[in-house]
């Protein structure tokens, strides 16, 4: 099979849904199928409002026997106010219902703008067997993809990786509606097979019209050979005296979670405690703003570690006593597992399909989103009760094992694109 993967950002990129693709893509090269990766140069998320953020300047390159290719993104003029902009007119003209899908979907194709990659995409004679994009919230990539297969006759994947927020309803609170739009829904209802991240997810697309025949949940995956290793005394030796350690992994942003994990510690140090709060991942701007009014006392425990390479991960995660991500903005939480794996509980927000991977009480304790009293609480239970964490963490580790290895994922999504090419 040659296959074509487009996502908005690839390795060296960090993200769940670059892993997740670079772990398939990698995969499938390993087995001898050519696999191509269009994508974008953004190596910051921000980039894609904010030219001065970090890019990757080469425009093609390899990685794990997959060929990388990287369009330039194109910035409107004053793009950190036009691209937000932009995207929450979208938002209001599919509310409306009387704007046409096909508009929205040329409206939105400059949120991300890459011209070159559909240049590329219309004008390349290579050949391809099957299409497959990832993440509907840039669905400029997830149209140019499906265009593409169309033209060629060749079947397209998707995988929405869809977050289906904290409302009442999956797809109901204000963030998901941004993944839930009009055109949005349509792309996954034009595709041949739709990937699924949880059952919720599935359960959200057959809702909207997908036919079940053509859904199928599979989730990311880890392997343990790549996520175990870590050394509890190397990451202390590098930062300092042991102590009781709350890791977070991941951006820091309010819809990760980050700014009430850190409110909710910040009452822990005021009771006296002293535990210390690691933030792994990837600084936006407002959390620099934000992080730059702590006070000195409050930064003596706080362990700002920006975007940790994966051996400092797996450090990472071997030193925590609790892994919490109790994020908005997530479909699944490939962080989760692999704190499992190091048999560490986890700490999640009640999220539509979160709760279908973290078991509340089980592997972990879920938390309504932003409520920084729960999140305190849910921290003093887990730091008070070492039995509780072990106990929690083998659960985790079993569950890993038994669902969500690579080893046991990755031959159903090569299934269906076998399937799907032969068909």
């Amino acid at each position: 099979m040659r296959v074509l993967h487009l996502i908005q950002r690839y390795f060296p990129a960090f993200g769940g849904a670059e892993a997740h693709l670079r772990a398939i893509s990698t995969r499938l090269a390993a087995e001898g199928h050519p696999v191509t990766v269009a994508t974008t140069d953004a190596f910051d998320f921000e980039y894609f409002w904010d030219s001065t953020r970090p890019r990757i300047p080469e425009a093609e390159g390899w990685d794990g026997g997959v060929r990388v290719l990287r369009f330039a993104v194109r910035h409107l003029p004053f793009a950190g106010l036009t691209y937000p902009a932009w995207r929450r007119m979208l938002w209001l003209l599919s509310a409306l219902g009387s704007v046409p899908v096909p508009l929205l979907c040329r409206l939105a194709r400059i949120t991300p703008w890459v011209p070159d990659l559909w240049a590329w995409l219309g004008q390349t004679r290579e050949s391809f067997d099957l299409v497959a994009a990832m993440t509907i919230t840039y669905e400029p990539l997830m149209e140019a993809g499906l265009l593409f297969a169309r033209r060629r006759g060749i079947p397209f994947v998707a995988y929405p990786l869809t977050h289906l927020g904290v409302g009442p309803r999956p797809g109901a609170d204000g963030l998901s509606r941004f993944y839930t739009m009009r055109h949005q829904l349509a792309l996954v209802r034009a595709s041949d097979a739709v990937v699924a991240q949880t059952a919720a997810e599935r359960a959200f697309y057959e809702e909207r019209g997908v036919p079940p025949e053509r859904l199928v949940v599979v989730g990311p995956g880890v392997d343990p050979m790549q996520v175990l290793g870590g050394d509890a005394r190397r990451f202390w030796a590098r930062h300092g005296p042991p102590l009781p350690l709350i890791a977070f992994l991941g951006a820091l942003s309010y819809d990760k979670g980050a700014y009430h994990l850190l409110a909710a510690v910040r009452r822990l140090w005021r009771e006296g405690r002293v535990v210390a709060l690691a933030l792994a991942g990837q600084i936006t701007r407002a959390a620099r703003r934000w992080l730059d009014g702590l006070s000195m006392s409050e930064r003596r425990n706080l362990l700002l570690l920006g975007p940790v390479s994966e051996s400092e991960k797996r450090d990472l995660l071997a030193a925590a006593d609790v892994v919490a991500l109790p994020s908005r903005s997530d479909s699944f939480g490939i962080v989760y597992l692999e704190a499992w794996l190091y048999r560490k509980p986890v700490v999640a927000a009640r999220t539509w399909g979160v709760t279908d991977v973290v078991e509340d009480g089980k592997d972990g304790i879920v938390v309504p989103f932003g409520d920084v009293a729960a999140l305190t609480e849910a921290l003093r239970i887990l730091l008070d009760s070492p039995e509780l964490r072990h106990a929690m963490g083998l659960r985790g580790e079993a569950k890993v094992y038994a669902e969500h290895t690579w080893d046991r994922k990755y031959p159903v999504i090569r299934g269906l694109y076998s399937r799907l090419t032969k068909r």
